[in-house]
């Protein structure tokens, strides 16, 4: 069973996520809270498997929380909760330290599909917003390059992991091209997040685009 922590202001929508989350199994609702003042104490408390964090909130905002969870737990899975889909939000979130990004239209058919996504290593993304920041990360890689490619001792199959999931393959396209199984890319995609000190696909592939590794 995963133990969930979900933050968001709005009471009408926390409590319906509440009564989403309760409706599966999996799921075991740690805490929910309207503030993320005081989330580093309430992660290292009850040591959360996933975090519901709404982007937008009084105070201590989404994106500060979450930098503020990474000082404590690199391990937690951070899914952003946002009306937003536009280019900065999305690339702040992800640089932040978030795992996965999905709109608040869309969470009532996505969000327990996405919560288990996280857990197997994916970045469950809102229609539409994973081909954007693909996009604006293949932009950001266009321009000149600074620097020769760094080496993080990825491995030639890693690395072709990588190279196809800045296409924005899914780990099953990617299992397939490879005539490997779906669990040997989980393998292989954790341990390039090992290697590359990350956290999320997003963040996996937003460090090799602009190191040069694809």
């Amino acid at each position: 069973m995963l133990g969930i922590l979900l933050y968001e202001d709005n009471d009408g929508l926390r409590e319906s996520l509440v009564n989403l989350l309760a409706l599966s199994r999996d799921f075991l609702l740690l805490g929910h809270f309207a503030r993320a003042t005081g989330v580093v104490k309430q992660v290292e408390e009850l040591k959360p498997d996933v975090i519901l964090m709404d982007i937008d909130m009084p105070g201590v905002n989404g994106i500060e929380a979450v930098k503020r969870v990474r000082t404590v737990d690199k391990r937690v899975q951070i899914i952003m909760l946002t009306i937003f889909d536009d280019n900065r939000h999305v690339l702040d979130a992800i640089c932040a330290g978030a795992s996965g990004y999905l709109l608040k239209k869309h969470l009532s058919d996505h969000l327990p599909n996405a919560i288990r996504q996280v857990m197997h290593g994916e970045s469950p993304m809102s229609p539409g917003i994973a081909r954007m920041i693909i996009q604006s990360m293949q932009e950001q890689a266009a321009k000149p390059a600074t620097r020769a490619a760094a080496d993080y001792g990825l491995t030639n199959r890693e690395k072709e992991i990588l190279a196809q999931l800045s296409k924005g393959k899914a780990l099953k396209m990617i299992a397939g091209d490879l005539s490997i199984s779906l669990d040997t890319v989980r393998t292989h995609i954790k341990n390039i997040y090992e290697k590359l000190q990350v956290h999320s696909q997003a963040e996996a592939v937003s460090k090799a685009l602009n190191d040069g590794l694809v």
